[in-house]
């Protein structure tokens, strides 16, 4: 029996590359917490594509409350800082949090996130704050820099072929304000 891997999924064209490469070693269970994407309408978007995603691929999908008043408090005061800066850092904190607690309450064995496929996503940043809590939990946390190798580049492939919608912006209020659309 394979371990068991509860995998945080911003949206699908993120989670597509990190199911590929992890679908044969772990048990997948994906896991659908994000508090910070804006408006409602791109939530909902993102959400239903993730619900697609899990349907190709026959895993399972646990979607938790958005706790958007959660996110705007721990981002407080950190509204211009640029994108990858520390209201993300705060942001990939409280988000892989709640997967590792609930990695833990499910009994699962690893727990990983797709954020690290993003272009502007420092892999650093995110595997040493799973890591933390990792440990924290008594947890084992996948490190992993999912860009790499034409990560990337195999999303954008993947999420053209399965007809995913593509945004335009990581997904908060303040990284809308500076996307190009």
């Amino acid at each position: 029996m394979p371990p068991k891997l509860l995998l945080h999924v911003c949206c699908a064209n993120c989670g597509i590359v990190p199911i590929e490469l992890l679908r044969d070693r772990f048990d997948l269970t994906l896991f659908w917490y994000n508090p910070n994407i804006y408006p409602r309408t791109e939530y909902q978007k993102r959400l239903a594509d993730v619900k697609k995603l899990v349907k190709i691929y026959k895993k399972d999908l646990i979607v938790e409350n958005n706790d958007i008043k959660k996110w705007f408090e721990i981002t407080k005061e950190l509204e211009n800082e640029p994108e990858g800066g520390k209201r993300c850092e705060k942001c990939f904190q409280m988000r892989l949090s709640r997967t590792a607690r609930l990695a833990k309450e499910k009994s699962f064995d690893f727990f990983a996130t797709t954020l690290s496929v993003g272009p502007q996503k420092r892999a650093k940043i995110i595997n040493k704050l799973g890591e933390k809590l990792a440990k924290e939990c008594d947890l084992k946390f996948y490190p992993a820099d999912f860009k790499k190798q034409d990560g990337f580049k195999k999303s954008v492939e993947l999420s053209k072929k399965y007809g995913f919608y593509r945004q335009h912006y990581c997904g908060c209020v303040f990284s809308i304000r500076t996307s190009k659309h």
